[in-house]
């Protein structure tokens, strides 16, 4: 009997050690913060709770803040949890993206624009390659992301670019280099900011901060980081197979994304530069391109 026991017993622990395990494995990110992360602005204005297992990034009139990664990347699955201000946020810009540190750099970008109290925080995905950005895709998301934490995920490898919201595929990019459309291959950083964007961010900047609801608060968790560290030899090793996210599963979306995906595109897109003619009179090469 008591054999018996001490087996439940193994067999209960051996469980525990493989949930942790799968938990990081899999982007539930229980690491604490500096294991991965550390500040790079605003110090003064980022709290640390439960063990650095919850970063607060605050803006007020002085200053907004940040934190980035201590290495950079050549491909991966980046996420973060986050839950963004909350009320009358309108000017203020959340933003969890990655980069790169060259001239012409490489960028893909979450960012959350405040609005209004009672109004939608918009969520702008951007895409920059060699310095050219104005891949503009914006939605109107499903909840309000101020309320809960959700989960935003970026997949970059060397087939395609997906941007995910709780596992919800809303934006793709896929590498048509072989049609020469440029495609981000430069190491990058991954950077999370509260920031002053007042002179764009809501209604084109004719909506300023109301800094009597300061400071605003961004919440984040989830600090793991499934990624190649580039370090300083570029990203070709970072397309070998051995990574998981640069297998033949993700080299395109599966059937039950595809459906995901176009909902969130019917629902919920409100802006797609692709079909900004005023805009581009000639389309971007990305774009399909479309009789006139």
């Amino acid at each position: 009997m008591a054999s018996m026991a001490f087996q439940v017993f193994a067999a209960i622990l051996l469980f525990s050690f493989l949930a942790s395990v799968l938990s990081v494995t899999n982007g539930s990110g229980d690491v604490a913060f500096d294991v991965n992360y550390s500040i790079s602005w605003g110090a003064d204005h980022v709290v640390s709770l439960n063990q650095g297992s919850e970063i607060h990034l605050t803006m007020d009139s002085n200053s907004g803040s940040g934190f980035q990664s201590k290495l950079e990347y050549g491909s991966g699955f980046f996420h973060v949890n986050l839950k963004t201000p909350s009320r009358d946020t309108a000017g203020t810009v959340t933003a969890f993206y990655l980069t790169s540190h060259t001239n012409a750099h490489d960028e893909l970008d979450f960012e959350f624009l405040g609005n209004l109290e009672g109004k939608p925080i918009t969520l702008q995905t951007n895409v920059f390659v060699n310095g050219k950005g104005g891949r503009e895709e914006r939605i109107n998301l499903w909840f309000d992301p101020s309320q809960d934490f959700h989960s935003y995920k970026i997949l970059w490898n060397r087939n395609l670019i997906v941007f995910f919201v709780d596992d919800t595929p809303i934006r793709v990019f896929l590498n048509k280099s072989n049609k020469g459309v440029d495609y981000p291959t430069q190491p990058m950083q991954v950077i999370a900011s509260l920031w002053n964007g007042e002179n764009w961010a809501t209604d084109g900047g004719k909506i300023k901060i109301d800094w009597r609801y300061a400071p605003f608060v961004a919440s984040f968790r989830g600090f793991s980081i499934d990624g190649c560290p580039a370090n300083g030899h570029g990203t070709q090793q970072c397309s070998l197979p051995k990574y998981w996210w640069n297998t033949g599963t993700y080299t395109s979306l599966s059937a039950t994304q595809k459906i995901a995906y176009q909902q969130v595109r019917r629902k919920y897109l409100t802006y797609d530069y692709c079909s900004d003619r005023a805009r581009y009179h000639v389309l971007p090469p990305e774009c399909p391109q479309l009789s006139s």
